[in-house]
């Protein structure tokens, strides 16, 4: 086996353990126990602990990003509602992952926290865009709003798509109204585009 597909295999091993631990858990020891590889191995590959976590992490925010791409060809509304229930769906099946991504801003290393801050920027674009689309101007309240609402989302999704049984269908509901009511907030003379 090449070095760089016994690496990605670890990456992916790693991601895989956070279904069931915390991100905390994942150690040398616990990946090379779980892999049947030497610590030294995997210390080779990452270096350190956060050597491990920085490419676990980031593994795992492209894994979600991807997942919830939004998809040009459909109107804005329908791609808003398309991605909102592909990021319930992907939170749904990778709980743990999910989680060990929101709580990784609060990672001690800045790599961690940068990669996770990535995606929120990434995801807050994606929203923008949608609202031009819709005739909202661009201004910096918009960019603050959408992204402040991002970070509201993932506290939403780990308190009720990890933590509740409610059904995926009302989440994404919810979700999409309180984006719409953010948006609208931001110019209170806005025709209603917001309100479907």
């Amino acid at each position: 086996m090449s070095p760089e597909r016994r690496r990605a295999e670890l990456v992916a091993l790693g991601v895989a353990m956070l279904a069931n631990e915390p991100l905390e858990a994942l150690t040398i020891e616990s990946l090379s126990e779980r892999a049947g590889v030497s610590r030294g191995l995997v210390i080779h590959y990452f270096g350190t602990r956060q050597g491990l976590h920085r490419e676990v992490v980031l593994t795992a925010r492209d894994s979600m990003l991807r997942a919830s791409e939004p998809q040009p060809e459909l109107a804005p509304l329908d791609r808003l509602h398309d991605t909102l229930t592909r990021i319930v769906q992907f939170v749904r099946d990778h709980r743990e992952t999910f989680f060990s991504l929101v709580r990784g801003a609060a990672s001690g290393d800045r790599q961690v926290r940068d990669g996770v801050e990535q995606a929120r920027s990434l995801q807050a674009d994606h929203l923008i865009a949608v609202f031009h689309e819709l005739g909202l101007p661009d201004s910096d309240l918009l960019s603050i709003a959408l992204r402040s609402w991002v970070a509201f989302a993932e506290e939403t999704l780990v308190e009720i798509a990890i933590n509740t049984d409610m059904p995926s269908a009302e989440i994404v509901a919810f979700l999409e109204r309180s984006v719409k009511a953010v948006a609208a907030s931001v110019d209170a003379n806005l025709p209603g585009p917001f309100a479907g």
